[in-house]
């Protein structure tokens, strides 16, 4: 179908030819763009949901620290389930910040303790940094359980685009490592898979949307050998049996629909509970513009709720 009315300005715009950018370093660009993103997509997002508590804390990493942000709603269960989310932004951009209603806001609807995970970025931090940070975040979910009155047992994993892809590889990683056992994954508009660059196109409407992976694959990955890393590109990995059950949720005119749609159709040939859904009319981060498609974004945020819900133990359709 076409991209809904009420997106097609945006989807215009951020498919409309650009003039050359001037070479920035990597702050400055970063800054540039957080500043884009926080007046286009920041602005159009849900009002923020109230929770009973929000604190951050520094979690060691290999060769440094990173902050989490813990959200506890009002009437958590104690122990609480516990969903560790991981933000995109293309491994290169994304904050605490532009995640907080989106956490907030799930939080009160699954009735779970949230974990925001802050990664390092990339370029300064190359591919593994953000999967093992992503990683060591849920371990120390997993270690300080008690302090955060979380239950071991009931812990979830997800993100969207670079954060889907991170959330897959930290369920490969728990698998693989013997780490801890993940009920769910949330795989949101994701990267899957970095030797794929091509455009999506569609010759109907005379459009291509461009992949974007030029850019930031080169920044976060430190050689091209690493685009067929599993760890980069899960899509890539030879055994996909044995991970969590998965929502994987992909957008009509996104350029990652097609490495999406293949990576929910290979866990499901392995033999994972695979829930998998194409937003129609959507592009990649259309999703959480709630002011512009209210009906919408909410059926995703109620999917999303919903799955978890069902994974966790706690109710919901």
């Amino acid at each position: 179908m076409p991209v809904l009315p009420a997106l097609r300005p945006f989807f215009d715009a951020i498919n409309a030819p650009r003039p050359p950018q001037p070479d920035l370093p990597p702050a400055e660009a970063r800054a540039a763009m957080h500043a884009m993103i926080d007046k286009t997509y920041g602005a159009n997002r849900a009002s923020v949901a109230p929770v009973a508590s929000e604190r951050d804390y520094r979690v060691p990493v290999d060769g440094g620290e990173i902050t989490v942000r813990v959200y506890r709603p009002a009437e958590a269960p104690s122990p609480a389930p516990c969903y560790v989310h991981i933000h995109g932004g293309g491994f290169w951009l994304g904050t605490l910040d532009q995640s907080d209603a989106g956490c907030r806001t799930l939080a009160r609807d699954v009735g779970c303790v949230v974990v925001s995970v802050d990664y390092r970025l990339a370029p300064e931090a190359k591919f593994p940094s953000a999967a093992e940070d992503s990683y060591a975040a849920l371990l120390w979910v997993a270690d300080q359980a008690d302090e955060l009155r979380v239950d071991r047992s009931r812990i979830a994993v997800g993100g969207g685009s670079a954060g889907g892809n991170l959330a897959a590889v930290v369920a490969l990683m728990a698998r693989d490592r013997a780490g801890p056992a993940l009920v769910m994954q949330v795989l949101e508009i994701p990267v899957t898979d970095f030797t794929r660059m091509e455009p999506l196109s569609f010759p109907q409407e005379d459009l291509a949307v461009r992949s974007g992976k030029d850019q930031y694959g080169g920044f976060y990955l430190a050689s091209p050998a690493d685009a067929t890393n599993p760890y980069a590109s899960p899509l890539l990995a030879p055994d996909l049996g044995g991970l969590p059950p998965a929502l994987v949720m992909t957008a009509e005119y996104d350029p990652l629909r097609a490495e999406g749609d293949a990576y929910a159709k290979r866990l499901a040939d392995a033999g994972v509970a695979v829930e998998h859904r194409c937003w129609e009319g959507q592009f990649h981060g259309s999703q959480s513009m709630a002011t512009l498609i209210p009906a919408e974004a909410a059926a995703y945020r109620a999917q999303i709720a919903g799955a978890l819900r069902r994974a966790f133990g706690t109710g919901g359709a």
